[in-house]
């Protein structure tokens, strides 16, 4: 959907400036080393990947022009001549080989988005040859956010070796950027203000007509929307549901809302012997599936989606939404409210009387986060479920939670890049263990999901592929692997005199955005 509004006065004087706020700050400029949509988003306007998704979410080609299968699990990829990093240097053969190389590293969590890429190799200066580990029918969508570098400018800075910010680690990369975006890295202050500013040497025809774009994270909900209200900025996300019919009653401003992909869940420990937040010792009751449903059936989604959500939210009982490819309809089917249902599976679990559990949710990066999390309180509480409740930034909750230090936690999940149900599987519901299960914290484990993930991998019959992406579905529903709540809505506002397009992959692509 693309919107314009009219010109404002106030747009006048900002030039070709765009002012954007986010709820939180990007976590990095080391796209390798986090795999946060956001963060992500945002670094595509420094770096690009070989193939990229339009504005209408096609795959089309980026600094790749061509590709083709040479062998069941080799693609080769011409790449694009005349393309200069922000430095001046030229993008070769060499940059893409020693990305990949750099993605694939163990220690990168980026992997996760490459799972079955286990190689590249320089063909010619504009060739290049990615190895799988097996046929793949999702490779190019994997690689949408597999922003390539400058193997010198890595070199030179010690940065070709991949980090992982969730274990605090930090190196050149982190706070520089060397791109071959259409925006140059002009400064950075972190959790204060980035900004970008037009790289004129751009190898692509410009859409927009932006000169310059300054971020700057605002995490009260009140603050952003005065900020937007007042002509501060122009552009905010998310902006707070229960604030939407007031942005849309002033003039010169308006929220944008549509169908979101990400589904909002959640995790559950289910590793160790011993919660870390919890009166019960020496065993986990999460462990227990009956447990998991009692907590599952005690939620009314119904209730939230109508006084939390504002009516703007679709609830789920599948861990993807309708939109991605694998979504089975006759599955989305969920569990009852019943807290006495609830009460009774407790007390069959042996906990007739509950348990305290430690709940970590985010305050800045869902819609809404926060009052969801306080809302399942109190209805937890009604079956004995006295949970304590710990909502923080993203980077803690974020640090904390893949960290393996919570009990129950809220994550989201796009299944982006690669816009398929198999993101699920390989994201949360695979065993942890190499490249798979990288946002699996507790530890969820089933050996008959873990197989059908090897072979959907490689299972290029999209009829057999769609079946067993379905019975993983089903198990993982049946077993309450996860708790799905719902797929949150877009919410943006924007300031008058603004066109660009908004995807339900929440992401804003500035390079299709004008100002005028």
């Amino acid at each position: 959907m693309t919107v314009t509004l009219g010109l404002g006065a106030a747009m006048a004087s900002q030039a070709n400036t765009l002012r954007m706020a986010e709820a939180s700050d990007i976590a990095s400029l080391d796209p390798y080393s986090v795999t946060e949509s956001n963060t992500l988003g945002f670094l595509h306007h420094i770096y690009e990947p070989l193939v990229r998704y339009s504005a209408d979410l096609q795959l089309e080609p980026a600094l790749a022009t061509s590709w083709k299968l040479v062998e069941p699990n080799v693609w080769r990829f011409e790449l694009r001549e005349g393309v200069s990093f922000h430095n001046g240097n030229s993008l070769s053969a060499d940059d893409v080989v020693a990305s990949i190389k750099r993605a694939i590293d163990p220690n990168a969590p980026i992997r996760v988005n490459v799972p079955t890429v286990v190689d590249a190799r320089k063909v010619g200066e504009l060739s290049v040859e990615i190895v799988l580990s097996t046929a793949d029918p999702l490779l190019l969508n994997y690689l949408t956010t597999v922003y390539i570098f400058d193997k010198e400018w890595m070199t030179e800075n010690n940065a070709l070796q991949a980090i992982d910010l969730r274990k605090g680690e930090e190196s050149y990369a982190t706070t520089h950027a060397n791109g071959t975006g259409p925006f140059t890295l002009e400064s950075r202050q972190p959790d204060a203000k980035t900004v970008l500013a037009v790289n004129p040497k751009w190898w692509d025809t410009p859409q927009h007509n932006l000169t310059r774009i300054e971020f700057t994270p605002i995490s009260s909900d009140a603050t952003r929307v005065a900020a937007l209200l007042s002509g501060e900025i122009d552009l905010m996300y998310p902006a707070p549901l229960q604030d939407v019919n007031r942005i849309n009653a002033t003039a010169g401003v308006k929220v944008l809302q549509a169908p979101s992909l990400r589904t909002i869940m959640f995790g559950m420990n289910q590793r160790d012997d011993q919660l870390h937040d919890s009166d019960i010792k020496g065993k986990n009751p999460l462990k227990d599936v009956r447990v998991r449903k009692a907590l599952y059936q005690a939620i009314n989604m119904e209730l939230i989606q109508k006084k939390v959500m504002r009516g703007n939210s679709r609830n789920s009982a599948l861990v993807v939404a309708p939109e991605v490819p694998g979504y089975d309809a006759a599955l989305n089917q969920r569990f009852p409210f019943d807290p006495e249902a609830a009460k009774a599976l407790l007390a069959d679990a042996g906990y007739p009387n509950g348990f305290r559990v430690g709940l970590d949710c985010t305050n800045d990066r869902y819609v809404n986060d926060e009052e969801i999390c306080q809302a399942v309180v109190s209805m937890w509480a009604r079956v004995g479920i006295k949970a304590n409740l710990t909502a923080q930034s993203k980077g803690n909750h974020f640090q904390k939670m893949l960290g393996g230090g919570s009990d129950i936690y809220m994550f989201g999940w796009a299944t982006l890049p690669m816009l398929d149900t198999f993101s699920a599987l390989a994201g949360f519901l695979a065993t942890p263990a190499d490249k798979l299960g990288t946002w699996n914290p507790g530890g969820y484990s089933n050996a008959r999901i873990d197989s059908l993930i090897d072979q959907i991998s490689g299972e290029l019959d999209e009829p057999k592929r769609r079946a067993m992406l379905a019975e993983t579905l089903e198990i993982a529903r049946d077993e309450v692997a996860v708790i799905p709540l719902h797929q949150q809505p877009l919410s943006w506002g924007i300031r008058e005199g603004i066109t660009l397009p908004q995807t339900p992959d929440d992401t804003p692509r500035l390079w299709y955005t004008k100002v005028n």
